[in-house]
């Protein structure tokens, strides 16, 4: 993990012109085949006709403490260090990791999402959240993350038209309240939904039983 982050964000964060689902949240219906993403919550980050890339914000990782991260990058820890936890983003990259906050904080290489919400992947910001001698004040609010959730040409649209997957506006609370088991009903309900009410044909939509990413 010596390259927890590192100075610029994952390659496929790039934004582009026509990114539909950027800085939308993704949710994964019952019938998801695939346990990595079982009842997750997605915000996306990049998605345009090349690819699409998301970073998973309901998972956190029991077994990873942020203080051992940062004695790894040479960073001395904050005392209180590990009660930040860190997630899990996703399948790909999980030697990378990054950061989504809220745009108070901004740096050189910060990628805004949206008009409230930014992705940022570098040593500087893990030393002013969790370092021993920040050189700024944190993000009023976070998420750390490993790996992200990468799409290849098409394969997200085809998801969705599987019925694998739903969207919606994003929020904040949501977001960064990934501790929260319920956190998936949640962002149900953002679509006026709960697991019960869908529909017997949900548990159908997928083709095969491959993996999603």
């Amino acid at each position: 993990m010596s390259d927890f982050l590192e100075d610029t964000g994952p390659d496929d964060a790039a934004p582009a012109a026509q990114d539909f689902l950027v800085g939308k949240m993704l949710i994964a219906m019952p019938s998801m085949g695939d346990p990595r993403f079982d009842r997750a919550v997605i915000f996306m980050c990049a998605h345009d006709e090349e690819h699409a890339m998301g970073v998973i914000v309901n998972k956190p990782l029991d077994d990873v403490e942020l203080s051992e991260l940062l004695q790894q990058l040479e960073i001395p820890p904050q005392e209180n260090a590990d009660e930040t936890p860190v997630f899990f983003g996703g399948p790909v990259q999980t030697e990378r990791g990054l950061v989504l906050h809220t745009l108070d904080y901004h740096l050189d290489g910060t990628l805004p999402l949206n008009d409230k919400i930014g992705l940022t992947a570098s040593r500087d910001i893990l030393i002013d959240i969790a370092g021993s001698s920040p050189k700024r004040p944190p993000p009023r609010r976070f998420l750390l993350a490993i790996g992200h959730a990468g799409w290849g040409p098409g394969q997200l649209e085809e998801e969705i038209a599987m019925n694998a997957w739903a969207h919606c506006e994003p929020d904040e609370q949501i977001i960064f309240d990934g501790m929260n088991e319920a956190l998936w009903k949640r962002a149900l309900s953002k679509l006026g939904v709960t697991s019960a009410m869908l529909s017997p044909e949900w548990a159908t939509a997928r083709r095969d039983d491959g993996p999603l990413n």
